[in-house]
């Protein structure tokens, strides 16, 4: 028969106990949306106040705001039948996939979709290039969001070697006629370009290898990222050159500020949409500190190509 534990015994268990408890809570984060949810709780014995920056509970207060935004949008699409895309690219790290989770986190999964293809095989290979993309392109009151797309042909691939020059200046010239058909189609498209600099894109590598909730992400190319830096600086370039048009126009977000990034980029797209209920302009606004064109992308890139470190990236 088991002999019972002495106070004392069970005393020692727990402060075993306590340092492991205590290392955990160290390295944990609270979730999103949850200082702003608990705001306003009452003091109780059983309950533990936990102290974060008044930014962050900010933040989460704005994204809830442009959230419900989201769904009102979403909303009248079903009744008018528009049709949204919207194209996210821009280097590893550079925090496409984060603002992607919180655009859609309250979204009818219904009407929203996002598409991250896997890297074409044979059968795929032998089609014409857009025609894998053209299955997912949105039908009425529905969302789409790529996450990379087309553009793979404008950087990674000829950066990798996954596709030859012919077929990187083929793609660039056909490109913008695509476009132009979509739009003319009546789908709303947005595309936007993270921009994320070398230092803090390499930061973002190293926090992969440490932390076991982002290690799905470490992928063999991520040294390659920063080897290449500057080859990625000059197909951007190109891209941008090529395919900045006035029915197509390219939108660079800096995201070295992940959550202002987020937001901002939310804002872009409510901006550009028609819905009822709508807050108004002084609400949606972009930050132009975050938010910019892409002929002033270009600029600033003319004048800096010769000195990479200076690019925003």
């Amino acid at each position: 028969m088991t002999k019972k534990k002495t106070t004392k015994q069970q005393n020692a268990l727990e402060e075993d106990k306590i340092p492991q408890e205590t290392s955990l809570l160290e390295k944990t984060r609270l979730l999103e949306g949850t200082a702003c949810k608990n705001l306003n709780t009452d003091k109780g014995d059983d309950k533990t106040a936990i102290w974060i920056k008044n930014e962050h509970l900010l933040y989460e207060i704005e994204l809830k705001k442009l959230q419900i935004e989201l769904m009102k949008m979403q909303s009248s699409m079903k009744v008018t039948g528009q049709r949204v895309l919207a194209i996210f690219e821009g280097r590893d790290a550079a925090g496409k996939g984060g603002t992607i989770k919180r655009a859609i986190a309250h979204l009818n999964p219904r009407n929203t979709r996002v598409v991250a293809l896997m890297k074409p095989n044979e059968t795929e290979l032998s089609q014409w290039y857009f025609q894998r993309y053209v299955a997912h392109l949105p039908s009425a009151g529905e969302i789409v969001i790529f996450d990379r797309s087309w553009y793979n042909r404008a950087m990674v691939e000829p950066v990798m070697g996954f596709c030859t020059d012919e077929q990187n200046k083929r793609f660039l010239k056909d490109v913008p006629m695509f476009e132009e058909m979509l739009v003319k189609d009546g789908i709303k498209l947005f595309k936007f370009y993270f921009s994320v600099s070398k230092q803090i894109q390499n930061e973002r590598f190293e926090s992969r290898k440490i932390d076991p909730l982002k290690q799905y992400k470490l992928s063999p190319v991520d040294n390659l990222a920063q080897e290449y830096w500057n080859q990625y600086s000059i197909r951007k370039f190109q891209m941008l050159s090529e395919t900045n048009r006035t029915l197509s126009p390219w939108t660079i977000i800096r995201s070295n500020d992940k959550k202002r990034a987020r937001i901002n980029c939310i804002k872009t797209i409510l901006s550009q949409m028609d819905y009822d209920n709508k807050l108004g302009a002084e609400e949606l606004t972009p930050d132009p500190e975050i938010i910019v064109s892409g002929i002033d992308e270009l600029k600033h890139m003319e004048k800096n190509l010769m000195q990479p470190e200076l690019l925003h990236g």
